[in-house]
């Protein structure tokens, strides 16, 4: 399998995730960034690593992950360990193996809301901020 991996659509997926919007993804990248900057960037096969590694730290994830991530790959991996466990746990396989889940996803879910709750804290500090030179400009 030889498919190109789409740098865009996989920031759009981990971003969603992740439960970012576009806008405050932009917020993070700094003031040359905006909402159309970042669908316009979802949509580019291929990113400079530069901004590639910058999008990652945002959204705490590997920039590999970004660069490799394949859903096709994904769905097959599912479906083979899905497919290879039921025959492990048949009833009168002598071999059965127990699989637990190590990752509790309610954690990861509560994790990924206080993250999005600390970028809305500072989106709106910096919001408050320019309100404040904006008054201050008005009353010179």
């Amino acid at each position: 399998m030889n498919e190109k991996i789409h740098h865009g659509r996989n920031i759009k997926r981990f971003r969603e995730m992740m439960g970012i919007k576009q806008e405050a993804l932009a917020f993070e990248l700094g003031e040359d960034w905006s909402q159309k900057k970042i669908s316009l960037l979802e949509q580019k096969e291929e990113v400079e690593d530069e901004l590639l590694r910058q999008v990652a730290e945002i959204l705490k994830v590997p920039a590999e992950a970004i660069k490799s991530f394949s859903e096709e790959v994904a769905i097959q991996i599912f479906n083979n360990t899905f497919n290879d466990s039921a025959g492990i746990n048949a009833p009168g396989n002598k071999n059965t193996v127990n699989i637990e889940c190590a990752i509790n996803p309610i954690d990861k879910w509560v994790e990924a809301l206080e993250e999005n709750k600390k970028l809305y804290e500072r989106l709106l500090e910096s919001e408050r901020e320019k309100v404040e030179i904006m008054q201050k400009m008005l009353e010179k």
